[in-house]
C-alpha cells in the first residue's frame, strides 16, 4: 500500500546479480586471452626506449672505428636474438716510423760538445786536438740532422739509466777505441768512472766502472774480430788471419757481456795471409810469398760471418740476453801523401751531394750491413739476441774537418810550417764527429726499450 512489492524487488535484484556475474566472468576470460598475445608482442617486438641527449650525439672524431670488413659479426644470444651490436673498436695511434739516421746533413750548432780535452782524461793523446793546439775550433759546432726525424742531443744520464747493472764492451781496432773514449768522455760529464782494469801495450784492454749505476764499459783490442797474429818488427811483415776461428781474447767473455759494439775495417787493408780450415786460403799484398793474391772484401765478409755466428751461438748457450751493434766502416780523408803538409786540410763539413760514398768505402759498408742483416735473419727466432748495424759511413764521410791531421802531435808547427809532417786523417778528434755515433747508438737502445729512459 504505499510500499513496494517484495516479489518485484527480488526479481530485479536477481537480474542484476546474474548480469554482474556474467560480466566479470567474460572480462576474466578476455584478460587471460589477451595477456599471452601482449607478452608475445613485447618479447619479439620490444618498444624503443627513449634516448638520452648523449645517446643522440655522433661519435667523437678522436675515436677510430674499425671498418666493417675487419669487424667481427655480432654474437647471437640464446634464443636467436642477433640484434645487439658489438661496441666500436678503439684503435691505437700508428707507431712512428723508425728513424733513418743514415741520410741527412750537418747543420751548425752553437751548443758545442759536452766535454773537452781538459774535462776528460780518457782521450788518447793522438786524438786530443784541442790540447795539441789545433787553432780552428769550428769543427766542434756541427750537429747531424737526419732528413725525416730528429736526433736529440746526447743525454748521458739516459745512457747510464738504460744500461744500469749492465756490462758493455767495445771490440775491434782503434776505431772501436775512438768510439769508446768518446762515450766515456760524454758519460763522465755527469758521472765519474773508475778505471778498474788495464792491460796490454797502449792500454788495449781496459775496463771502467760507473758505481752510481753499477755499469761497466770495456774495450778489447781485436782488429780482425777473428783470431789473428799481427805483424811486428821481430816477426813477419804481414798479418795472419784465421777466418774460421773467433778471437778468444774477447769472445771468451761473452757469457757476462750484455751489450757488444763491434768495429773493424781498416786493418783488413794491410798485407796479410789468410787461413781457413787449417790451410792457407791466399793473401793480400804479399810479394815473395807463395800464396794466391786475393782481395780483402771476401775476407772481411768471412771474418764478420764467423764473428756473428759465434756471438749468436754463445749468447744462446749462456742464456743471457745480449744486444750487439756493428759500427760500419769510417772513411778516411787523405788528400795526397800521409806525411805531406795539408793531407786533410778541410775545416768545414761537405755539403749534401758534394761528396759521394763510393768505391772501397761503399763496398766495406755494404759488406758489413749485409752480414748484419743475414745474422738478424738467422737469429730471428732467438728472443735473447738483438743486432743492428750502426750505419755511420755516410755521415762520417761528410766530415773531412774532424780528423787530427798534424795535431796528432802537440803543436806541430811551433817551430814553423814544415813541408813534411805526419798526419792522421783516419781517426777523429775528441770531442768531434765520433760523438754523433754514440748519439745514434743511444737512440737505438732507447727504441729497443720502448723509448723509456727514466728509472
Amino acid at each position: 500500500m504505499g510500499g513496494s512489492s517484495p516479489f518485484k524487488d527480488r526479481s530485479n535484484s536477481q537480474h542484476s546479480a546474474s548480469f554482474s556475474s556474467f560480466f566479470w566472468r567474460y572480462l576474466t576470460y578476455t584478460v587471460y586471452a589477451i595477456l599471452p598475445i601482449a607478452l608475445f608482442r613485447l618479447y619479439f617486438y620490444p618498444l624503443p626506449l627513449p634516448q638520452s641527449p648523449t645517446d643522440r650525439l655522433p661519435l667523437s672524431d678522436h675515436i677510430l672505428v674499425a671498418p666493417s670488413l675487419s669487424s667481427p659479426p655480432p654474437a647471437e644470444k640464446a634464443g636467436g636474438d642477433a640484434t645487439a651490436e658489438a661496441p666500436p673498436l678503439l684503435l691505437p695511434p700508428p707507431a712512428p716510423p723508425v728513424c733513418d739516421y743514415t741520410n741527412g746533413k750537418w747543420v751548425h750548432d752553437k751548443a758545442g760538445p759536452l766535454y773537452n780535452g781538459t774535462t776528460c782524461g780518457t782521450i788518447k793523446d793522438g786524438q786530443n786536438c784541442i790540447a795539441h793546439g789545433r787553432p780552428d775550433l769550428e769543427y766542434l759546432y756541427w750537429r747531424w740532422e737526419p732528413h725525416q726525424c730528429h736526433l736529440p742531443r746526447f743525454q748521458p744520464i739516459d745512457f747510464l739509466q738504460l744500461l744500469r747493472n749492465k756490462n758493455v764492451a767495445f771490440v775491434g781496432d782503434s776505431m772501436a777505441r775512438n768510439q769508446l773514449e768518446s762515450l766515456i768522455c760524454m758519460l763522465s760529464s755527469v758521472s765519474e768512472p773508475t778505471l778498474v782494469y788495464t792491460n796490454g801495450e797502449d792500454n788495449k784492454f781496459r775496463k771502467w766502472h760507473f758505481a752510481g749505476h753499477n755499469m761497466t764499459i770495456s774495450v778489447y783490442w781485436s782488429p780482425f774480430l777473428v783470431k789473428g797474429v799481427e805483424k811486428s818488427s821481430s816477426g813477419p811483415d804481414h798479418n795472419e788471419l784465421y777466418l774460421d776461428t773467433v778471437d778468444e781474447r774477447w769472445a771468451a767473455d761473452l757469457g757476462w757481456l750484455d751489450m757488444v759494439v763491434l768495429s773493424v775495417g781498416h786493418w783488413f787493408l794491410h798485407p796479410a795471409v789468410y787461413f781457413e780450415g787449417g790451410s792457407a786460403l791466399g793473401c793480400h799484398y804479399c810479394p815473395g810469398l807463395n800464396h794466391t793474391e786475393i782481395g780483402f772484401y771476401d775476407v772481411l765478409r768471412k771474418a764478420l760471418r764467423t764473428t756473428l755466428k759465434a756471438l749468436i751461438a754463445r749468447t744462446r748457450a749462456s742464456g743471457r740476453s745480449t744486444e750487439a751493434f756493428v759500427t760500419t766502416f769510417s772513411p778516411s780523408h787523405f788528400e795526397g801523401d800521409w806525411d805531406k803538409f795539408g793531407a786533410c786540410p778541410k775545416t768545414k763539413p761537405y755539403q749534401e751531394g758534394e761528396k759521394l760514398l763510393e768505391g772501397m768505402d761503399a763496398e766495406m759498408r755494404k759488406i758489413e750491413v749485409e752480414e748484419v742483416e743475414a745474422s738478424k735473419a738467422d737469429a730471428r727466432e732467438f728472443s735473447g739476441f738483438r743486432l743492428e748495424a750502426l750505419d755511420i759511413s755516410k755521415l762520417s764521410l761528410m766530415r773531412p774537418d774532424g780528423h787530427p791531421g798534424p795535431y796528432m802531435y802537440p803543436f806541430p808547427f811551433a817551430d814553423g810550417v814544415k813541408d813534411r809532417v805526419q798526419n792522421d786523417c783516419v781517426h777523429w778528434c775528441l770531442p768531434g764527429p765520433v760523438d754523433t755515433w754514440n748519439g745514434i747508438l743511444l737512440e737505438v737502445i732507447k727504441r729497443w726499450n720502448g723509448g723509456e729512459t727514466t728509472e
